[in-house]
């Protein structure tokens, strides 16, 4: 049986998910206009430009932005048609294949980053008051609570 949430618990749901929905929704707009791009490639994109090498795997790719290995697969196939990555095989493993950020990938990655981060500047941070961010502690707590139940390798039970 579900715990029962009280009417202030509610206003305060709803209240966080309109924020979360309109905050994802501005900043993907953002990284459209700007970069021409949406928030999984800029999130693949800068997740290849962090790595040592500009590179990696398609499942390390999915652990890091909670996809399926399927999904990040597609994903990359229209982004290496754009020219932002390629694929190359992976020496050690003959299964595997790296996904490498290009010289045109990284050109993108950086022009969005400073949109991106004007945009995050606009419509978060500058909209917090001085306690505001000790306040927003909640988000580690929350993401702690969640743990592993969000992986999609995670057990059903974990995720009923």
């Amino acid at each position: 049986m579900a715990e029962h949430l009280s009417d202030d618990d509610w206003v305060v749901w709803d209240e966080f998910y309109a924020m979360r929905r309109r905050l994802d929704r501005v900043l993907e707009l953002r990284l459209h206009d700007g970069a021409g791009i949406s928030a999984p490639e800029y999130e693949i994109l800068v997740g290849l430009g962090r790595s040592a090498d500009r590179r990696l795997r398609v499942r390390d790719i999915a652990e890091q932005i909670g996809w399926e290995k399927s999904r990040v697969s597609h994903q990359v196939t229209r982004m290496e048609r754009r020219g932002l990555v390629r694929r190359s095989d992976c020496a050690s493993d003959a299964r595997g294949t790296w996904v490498e950020l290009t010289p045109e990938g990284r050109r993108t990655m950086l022009s969005a980053t400073r949109g991106h981060t004007a945009a995050i500047r606009r419509y978060f941070v500058d909209a917090l008051a001085g306690d505001d961010a000790v306040v927003l502690g909640f988000s580690r707590r929350v993401l702690e609570g969640i743990g592993d139940d969000a992986s999609p390798d995670a057990p059903a039970v974990a995720r009923a």
